[in-house]
């Protein structure tokens, strides 16, 4: 079976696919999002597309507290259900981002991406964290300083 080129993809589906979401604003379609799940910037462009390109990476929320990093096997493209190399990351922030960088730019994988995977990393990460709910410290400066007489 022949495989079809990701340019070929993208002119294809670039205009008109069911990820697309087109934002009007002010009478002109400024800018198109795409829903797509290995889109980290969900960008509507050929460098971030999960359909047009043979290796993508997708970091999503797992369960209790967890990422998600997943790319995209470059010899299973026919076979959609065991097309993600999947890894759960639980550890503290700096060694998610450590292993984030070692798959992605130092991997050769996609270097291109790399400030992408590490901005949707810590916009994940950033919302899972739960808000403490302890005793609130009082604001010590709208306390009125009385001064001597």
């Amino acid at each position: 079976m022949a495989t079809v080129p990701g340019p070929l993809i993208w002119e294809i589906v670039k205009k008109n696919n069911s990820f697309l979401v087109k934002q009007f604003g002010r009478g002109t379609a400024g800018v198109q999002f795409s829903k797509e799940s290995n889109n980290l910037y969900n960008l509507n462009s050929f460098k971030h597309s999960g359909l047009a390109n043979k290796k993508t990476v997708t970091i999503q929320p797992g369960k209790d507290q967890s990422v998600l990093l997943g790319t995209t096997k470059t010899k299973k493209q026919s076979k959609p259900a065991s097309l993600l190399h999947k890894s759960v990351m639980k550890k503290e922030f700096p060694r998610m981002v450590k292993a984030v960088v070692n798959q992605v730019g130092d991997n050769y994988y996609r270097p291109d991406l790399k400030k992408a995977a590490l901005a949707r990393l810590s916009a994940v990460n950033r919302s899972l964290k739960v808000a403490k709910s302890g005793v609130k410290k009082r604001n010590r400066q709208a306390m009125k300083i009385r001064g001597r007489k």
